[in-house]
């Protein structure tokens, strides 16, 4: 029987605010397995946290991460939108993250956002900060674009990989082994029993996603899956 891990989506992202330094140390506080986080590039070609291509939903600014420096994501409030008193917070970067998790042994999992906008050599970005802080054995790299994972996989086979998808692929254990990825991460209502059961059988993990309520939770549990992202990891872990 597998050990189902518990993975905070964005951080324990039902009660603070996704992806911010907040939400992450709330969901170690809340005592998962590991944290999801999503990666894109900045105008001057820092990695920022951040997950829609644009900051309007999350901050108080307008417009593309792509055309933000630095400075100027750090000048909006990724706080204030999920409430008052979360005013202040901000866009942290991937290096402040790593930094944070030095302080703890839980996993690491970086999407990389490169199937809307495809940020050019993030990947190597990604990898070169992974190895700076010698996090390649915590680490799993998904991504919805399947190329920029085989670019991964060619970068660092030590660092494990996921392919991301949403639909009900055919077979796809023998998908995820021809691109050379180490899991699927799917969306949780495309999965059954046999694609577990075959994944595992060739040595492969299912890590699903975002499975938020009690009773798709323990759907999963008994599915036997890998690892469950989740927005609330903290009624997760009662389950477990």
């Amino acid at each position: 029987m597998i050990k189902t891990l518990n993975i905070a989506h964005r951080g324990l992202s039902g009660l603070y605010p996704e992806n911010t330094m907040l939400a992450f140390e709330k969901a170690i506080e809340a005592r998962c397995d590991g944290i999801e986080l999503d990666v894109h590039l900045t105008k001057d070609n820092k990695l920022v946290i951040c997950h829609d291509e644009e900051v309007d939903r999350t901050t108080n600014g307008t417009g593309f991460i792509k055309d933000y420096t630095l400075n100027q994501l750090k000048n909006l409030d990724a706080g204030i939108k999920f409430g008052e008193e979360f005013k202040g917070l901000k866009i942290p970067t991937l290096e402040e993250f790593l930094d944070f998790m030095k302080t703890n042994n839980k996993l690491i999992n970086i999407e990389i956002k490169n199937s809307i906008i495809h940020y050019k050599n993030i990947e190597d970005k990604v990898y070169e900060m992974i190895e700076k802080y010698k996090m390649e054995d915590r680490v799993v790299v998904s991504s919805f674009d399947h190329y920029s994972i085989r670019k991964c996989i060619r970068l660092n086979r030590k660092i494990k990989t996921g392919l991301l998808y949403c639909d009900c692929l055919y077979e796809p254990y023998n998908y995820v082994q021809m691109v050379g990825a180490n899991a699927l991460h799917p969306e949780y209502n495309s999965i059954t029993k046999e694609i577990v059961d075959k994944a595992h059988d060739n040595f492969l993990q299912v890590n699903v996603y975002t499975v938020n309520t009690k009773e798709d939770m323990q759907k999963m549990i008994d599915l036997n899956v890998d690892m469950i992202i989740t927005n609330y990891s903290n009624i997760l872990k009662d389950l477990l």
